[in-house]
């Protein structure tokens, strides 16, 4: 390092100079600390103040890769996108729906259920699959045999979301069965069943969302996008449409207001 260097950039540890052995040789390792100190002095006057990179100008005019993650929901096709005016009655239905459920809560938590119904308990992911889509959904059976047509059997057709039933699930609960059936979504297609618990648990939701809350939404509505974007006729999904127009009205950071 020249002198003019060291003046402007002080040594962070000074050394004074000390007295060495005659015989003291900077290419072999150290004996004392002030050999060592002195090593360290000789290596820093040899380092060269610039250093100028060695690139292969060969490996520039390759064009690199650029990986790209679409985190984002895919535009609606021409033709499938709904009206501003349909989006806003949406989400005020949707808020009336969920100011409804708060203000009533208490009141359908005690009220008895059926005895022909079990919730599972909330780390039960395939017993909430069959609870909420029904056996025929879950085993993925086309329709049902004459014999069952006479009458309902919730365990084969899937328990519908009803006030007394989501009013028992807590916010931890809510999440992890919005959980599974958004998981069950990605692989499979969208049936009625599955609309109505989503549309339910989504309203069930309070705010401010918990964070895994918000990664939920946002998987869902990416998964919403996609169906809508393989879809062949207008509009032919309008529960899809309308789960991801609630998106937005999900998650503004405003409060519900309740009253």
């Amino acid at each position: 390092m020249e002198p003019g260097l060291e003046e402007l950039m002080p040594r962070l540890l000074p050394v004074d100079d000390c007295e060495l052995a005659e015989d003291f040789d900077p290419t072999v390792p150290p004996r004392t600390p002030q050999e060592y100190l002195k090593r360290v002095q000789i290596e820093a006057a040899r380092c060269p103040d610039v250093v100028v990179a060695q690139i292969d100008p060969r490996k520039l005019k390759k064009k690199p890769t650029v990986n790209i993650s679409i985190s984002g929901c895919q535009p609606a096709p021409e033709g499938y996108s709904p009206t501003l005016k349909w989006q806003q009655q949406q989400v005020a239905n949707f808020s009336a729906v969920r100011q409804s459920l708060n203000k009533h809560r208490n009141h359908w938590r005690s009220q008895h259920l059926d005895s022909n119904v079990t919730m599972p308990k909330a780390e039960d992911e395939e017993g909430w699959k069959k609870f909420c889509l029904g056996e025929r959904v879950y085993s993925e059976i086309d329709a049902l045999s004459d014999n069952e047509n006479l009458g309902i059997d919730y365990m084969k057709v899937g328990f519908p979301p009803l006030l007394s039933i989501v009013s028992r699930m807590n916010q931890a609960t809510v999440t992890s069965v919005l959980e599974y059936l958004i998981s069950w979504f990605g692989e499979k297609k969208f049936t009625p069943e599955l609309g109505r618990w989503l549309y339910a648990l989504l309203a069930c939701l309070e705010k401010p969302l918990l964070p895994e809350a918000h990664s939920l939404i946002r998987q869902l509505a990416r998964r919403c996008s996609e169906v809508r974007a393989l879809e062949t006729r207008p509009l032919n999904h309008e529960a899809i449409i309308m789960i991801a127009t609630l998106k937005d009205e999900l998650e503004s950071n405003g409060s519900d207001n309740l009253k």
